[in-house]
């Protein structure tokens, strides 16, 4: 028994077949494919921001060689931040970005999860004529409607009420807006911001999926509406409350149109930096192609904008990833 053992153990293995062969190579041809794939698309992406980071760092001289365009062989980065620093006036209009965009962002999550849910779980009268506004309201783009807008926040009124007193009495109560933080807290209240539609459409697409039984079981507890949407839905909504989170951030943080519109001074950092090219003539580094190192100032000038979005979304792209399947958005 022993010597038929080890007669056995001594026998050499099977060779591969060629169709074993050609399945393995082919295996390992399709992981290089997909690796050669995956890294030209994500060369792609990250292509703007490498040259923004590159092109920031670059002095003067380094331009001047064309040879050398990812690793310059001379870097000025404290001089072109600075310079750029400067002409965003980082400190005031990160200070005004935090005070019109941010809170505005904040009370547009809340109110766009309020308005959601009464679309989603209630029924009322002219509830398809008032999701046909909603879905207009997405389509109309803010640059249709901006007279009518600015007209309003300088003689603001509800209903008309305020002037139907002024006709009565003569005396003028609406209030001029402009130029204050109400003309972007007031329509964020109000869940008809920036971008609020396509907000309320992801909450109301959430909402719709959540168990019905977990509402009726509270209902049948005595809760009322208010409180089964604070104890119920909110609690359960933490996917859809990330994406949301992060879409109206970014949005806000990016919006120089309204802000540009609205207010006469006391800019936010999106403003500023479009005004940049006309700010950097006045500090001595005119847009012409003699001084080819504005460009490096005005990529330094976009990177410090960009920066505190994408500090956070590296933080929350991971659950952001996970929530954008969960909420169902291109369902």
């Amino acid at each position: 028994m022993l010597t038929a053992k080890k007669s056995l153990s001594l026998t050499p293995a099977k060779s591969e077949t060629p169709k074993t062969r050609a399945r393995h190579l082919g295996k390992h041809a399709y992981s290089v494919f997909r690796i050669i794939i995956l890294l030209a698309i994500g060369f792609v992406i990250l292509y703007p921001l490498l040259y923004m980071i590159t092109t920031s760092l670059r002095s003067r001289a380094s331009f001047m060689n064309s040879v050398r365009v990812w690793l310059p062989e001379k870097l000025d980065m404290a001089s072109n931040y600075k310079v750029a620093l400067e002409a965003l006036h980082y400190k005031e209009g990160l200070i005004s970005s935090l005070k019109y965009e941010m809170v505005s962002a904040v009370l547009e999550i809340c109110s766009c999860a309020i308005a959601a849910y009464g679309f989603a779980r209630f029924k009322f009268p002219f509830k398809r004529l008032f999701m046909g506004m909603l879905f207009l309201t997405i389509l109309i783009p803010d640059t249709m409607i901006i007279i009518p807008r600015v007209v309003n926040n300088s003689q603001l009124d509800f209903l008309g009420i305020l002037a139907l007193v002024n006709k009565l009495t003569g005396i003028d109560l609406r209030p001029n807006v402009l130029d204050t933080g109400w003309t972007f807290w007031l329509p964020s209240l109000l869940a008809a911001g920036l971008r609020s539609g396509i907000l309320i459409f992801i909450y109301i697409q959430f909402f719709k999926s959540l168990p019905a039984e977990l509402e009726e079981a509270a209902w049948m507890d005595g809760a009322g509406p208010i409180r089964t949407f604070i104890r119920i839905a909110l609690p359960s909504s933490g996917v859809v409350i990330l994406t949301v989170t992060v879409f109206s951030l970014i949005w806000h943080w990016n919006d120089y149109f309204l802000s540009s519109m609205y207010l006469t001074g006391d800019y936010p950092l999106a403003v500023w930096l479009t005004m940049m090219p006309k700010q950097l003539p006045t500090m001595g580094h005119p847009l012409v192609p003699s001084h080819p190192e504005t460009m490096a100032i005005l990529m330094a000038g976009c990177l410090v904008f960009i920066l505190p979005m994408l500090i956070i979304y590296i933080f929350v792209q991971r659950w952001f990833i996970e929530s954008i399947d969960r909420v169902g958005i291109t369902g």
